[in-house]
């Protein structure tokens, strides 16, 4: 059974474990995905959650329905799954993330030293 994050609906939650494939290049574009009902009896979740979950996807341009086939990887879905994920980074996560360093009063050269290592 999934641990879920409470603080955030399911659908985003498989979106993310779907994008992180794809990012990762475990998923070739091209590649056949899991089909809804197979994602959702593996997950226990509702197929709806999945469908969309898989619709947000498409809507990004990282997803593509083939009528009768199933799901697949879109050509470029990497670099648009970049795209979107570095925006909303630097959108919603940096300026907390800059915050917390200011408040902390922590050296961002230092940080950034020790990140690489």
């Amino acid at each position: 059974m999934n641990q879920w994050n409470e603080n955030q609906p399911i659908f985003v939650q498989i979106r993310s474990q779907i994008a992180a494939l794809i990012l990762n290049e475990v998923t070739a574009e091209g590649e056949a995905l899991p089909s809804v009902r197979q994602i959702a009896t593996d997950l226990s979740v509702n197929p709806l959650t999945v469908t969309k979950a898989y619709q947000s996807l498409v809507e990004l341009g990282a997803v593509e329905k083939r009528r009768g086939l199933g799901m697949f990887v879109a050509q470029g879905a990497r670099q648009n799954l970049l795209a979107h994920e570095r925006e909303k980074f630097l959108k919603d996560e940096w300026p907390r993330i800059y915050a917390q360093i200011q408040t902390l009063d922590l050296d961002l050269e230092k940080l950034i030293n020790k990140g690489a290592k």
